[in-house]
């Protein structure tokens, strides 16, 4: 008999005790930008998707609760390990820097904002990037609430989105793909986004609806608006 997991509020979340700035790692030789692009047009449109949507159409967790999302942006957790790159994340209960420019700043560096991504979004394009075992284990080990998994092409088996949550610090399969510490869900849609067909992975709210983006909220006004004409 497979034992019942521990509920979230079991689990004993990673969290980084705020330090003061004399304490601070150096960070003085860590490479923050290698300048290295995205592998395909497919992946850089879905991170622009993930990401766009949520700053155009989400309120965010809870009044008066920020949130940082942003794509292929080093996640450091050690000053002696590189970073993991993940295609997409998002962060709750903190802000992007007022000033991006000073290195501190450029990347998300743990110990700076205090915790985790609650949210880490891998898109598998080919069999290198060890989606499913090396990051798994890494994002497990620096407390990654969620890690989702999308496999456009089924290049890891036959699940296209796979979502973990974490439970005493081991990563356990959830379905249906929703996300209680954010109030968000995820799933695959077929459209069109910026003029590629396909099929995307796309967040929703409680309700069921999909996170528009700002060109489907434009458009959705426009319908309305010609509507409300029509009936006048």
């Amino acid at each position: 008999m497979i034992p019942t997991p521990p509920t979230l509020e079991q689990t004993q979340r990673f969290e980084v005790e705020m330090l003061a700035p004399e304490d601070l790692p150096n960070i003085d030789n860590l490479v923050t930008e290698d300048d290295t692009p995205v592998d395909n047009l497919f992946s850089a449109k879905q991170q622009r998707l993930l990401v766009e949507s949520l700053y155009s159409s989400w309120a965010g967790p809870g009044e008066g609760r920020p949130f940082l999302a942003d794509s292929n942006v080093g996640v450091f957790y050690s000053v002696r390990e590189p970073p993991l790159v993940p295609d997409a994340f998002l962060s709750l209960d903190v802000r992007a820097p007022a000033d991006p420019w000073p290195k501190r700043n450029r990347s998300y560096f743990i110990w700076e904002y205090g915790k985790p991504p609650d949210v880490v979004i891998e898109v598998v394009s080919n069999r290198e990037g060890k989606e499913a075992g090396r990051k798994k284990r890494l994002y497990e080990r620096m407390g990654v609430i969620y890690y989702v998994i999308y496999d456009p092409l089924e290049q890891l088996g036959p699940e296209r989105l796979q979502v973990f949550e974490l439970h005493a610090g081991v990563y356990v399969a959830i379905d249906p793909p929703w996300l209680p510490e954010a109030g968000l869900g995820l799933q695959v849609w077929h459209g069109v986004y910026q003029d590629m067909e396909d099929d995307w992975l796309r967040w929703y709210d409680r309700e069921g609806n999909i996170i528009l983006t700002g060109a489907e909220r434009a458009e959705q006004e426009h319908q309305r608006a010609e509507q409300e004409r029509q009936w006048a």
